[in-house]
């Protein structure tokens, strides 16, 4: 399956961002697709994901309570709304793939297939 993140862009503080992954080439609701982003200097890092069929999400931390992933696997694309933004959510936004149990949502290692990810950058 081949990834396209879009959507980020320059915000204030505050604000908010959706931003977009949409995927080609194979049946999507075959995949557990997960949000990492990594900010400069820094390593990746988990954000969220969601279950095959959208029922199930989980959260990083510092997204709980600000951040939203859903999908929609008619358009074959996965969301993430980002809600209060923070000068510290600022980083490059990656979607990523994974056809393995929901039990490996959060580990980076486990995923299969990666985008390109997209900018995000919060001004204070």
């Amino acid at each position: 399956v081949q990834l396209q993140a879009s959507g980020g862009g320059l915000v204030q503080a505050g604000g908010s961002l959706k931003v977009s992954c949409a995927a080609s080439g194979r049946t999507f609701s075959h995949y557990i697709v997960g949000w990492f982003r990594q900010a400069p200097g820094k390593e990746r890092e988990f954000v969220a994901a969601i279950s095959r069929n959208g029922g199930s999400t989980t959260y990083a931390d510092s997204a709980k309570g600000r951040f939203t992933i859903s999908r929609d696997n008619a358009k074959n694309t996965v969301y993430l709304q980002m809600n209060s933004l923070k000068p510290e959510d600022t980083a490059v936004y990656y979607c990523a793939a994974n056809t393995k149990v929901w039990s490996t949502r959060n580990q980076e290692s486990q995923y299969d297939y990666w985008g390109q990810g997209t900018q995000v950058t919060v001004s204070s």
